[in-house]
């Protein structure tokens, strides 16, 4: 497989009238073509900020990416505008993302078909009956039925489920290299988010896409996920192949996030305490306050990098890294 997506000293804040907001501090990593790679922590660590990032979709004012860069085939996505022709030629086409919440995504007053075929007719300048076709086509393959009919509906005449269904038609329309999905199936119930997990694996599997899982969920990504990147206080501080970090987890965090993951006949032992503030981030490892593992000399050292221990297994650990 060859490297698809390579991320470098990416940084992104936010300001705000109590101060900067560091969202996404330095962070790199990258995915190969037909990878599955996760991407795990709490809400607001920084999941979704670093892949708005790349995308150029952060609301300027107040964010702003200030640092890195994103090598998507050759191409640094981060040298271009958010509205230039480059990169909307890319957005949408080359790169698809699948948003949390469809009914804020999708276009109440437009219907699924003439939704769909605006990407068509812009990145591959099909015509309306060809539009048509591939949309419903494309309806049919994640599942929706009778798609002839459904296509001229509007979001709000769908389920929930079904409208998610559309956002990964409308993502795979243009047979995109990467997808994006950004907690896709969070706000479904348990039944149609193992459904669309399934849909989603099979599609990527199909057409030889990668996929970036963004989610707080650790069994789906130890289902579906080739790789993992888990971030804390807008950095990745472990990374590894799921075998790595589920047979050996090597950051304190990330042996939290485990054993928050539902197990039967056995207690759930959450992370206590908070993430830190993301204005005022502390110079020693963020993760201190909450760690049952800290030392004295945890106090005193600056915060690990990102070293890797072995195979594609690396940490951000001081005292994880010292026992190696």
């Amino acid at each position: 497989m060859g490297r698809l997506l390579t991320v470098n000293g990416l940084s992104t804040e936010f300001r705000t009238e109590r101060g900067v907001v560091r969202a996404v501090n330095n962070v790199s990593y990258n995915i190969d073509e037909g990878e599955i790679v996760g991407l795990v922590g709490e809400s607001g660590c920084g999941k979704s900020v670093s892949q708005l990032s790349l995308m150029q979709l952060i609301p300027n004012p107040p964010g702003r990416v200030v640092a890195g860069s994103a090598e998507f085939e050759g191409v640094d996505l981060l040298k271009y505008t958010r509205r230039s022709r480059e990169l909307c030629a890319i957005r949408g086409n080359r790169i698809s993302m699948i948003f949390q919440e469809p009914m804020t995504s999708l276009n109440p007053a437009m219907t699924i078909a003439r939704q769909m075929s605006e990407v068509l007719t812009l990145h591959l300048n099909l015509d309306k009956k060809e539009a048509r076709e591939r949309s419903t086509d494309m309806l049919a393959q994640v599942g929706i039925p009778d798609p002839g009919k459904r296509a001229d509906d509007y979001p709000h005449q769908l389920s929930g489920g079904m409208r998610q269904r559309v956002m990964v038609a409308m993502a795979m329309l243009c047979s995109p290299k990467l997808i994006i999905a950004d907690e896709a199936t969070t706000a479904l119930d348990a039944t149609i988010q193992a459904q669309l997990l399934e849909l989603m694996y099979d599609l990527v599997g199909r057409y030889h896409t990668a996929l970036v899982m963004v989610t707080h969920n650790l069994g789906i990504v130890a289902r579906y996920a080739d790789r993992v990147n888990v971030m804390y206080a807008g950095r990745i501080i472990e990374t590894g192949t799921v075998k790595e970090i589920w047979a050996d987890p090597l950051h304190p965090y990330t042996e939290g996030l485990l054993s928050c993951v539902p197990k039967l006949g056995e207690k759930l032992e959450p992370i206590k305490g908070m993430p830190p503030s993301l204005i005022n981030r502390p110079a020693t490892c963020p993760f201190l306050p909450r760690c049952r593992f800290r030392t004295a000399a945890c106090f005193k050292e600056p915060a690990a990098e990102l070293t890797y221990v072995g195979g594609q297994h690396a940490t951000a650990c001081n005292r994880r890294l010292e026992e190696r």
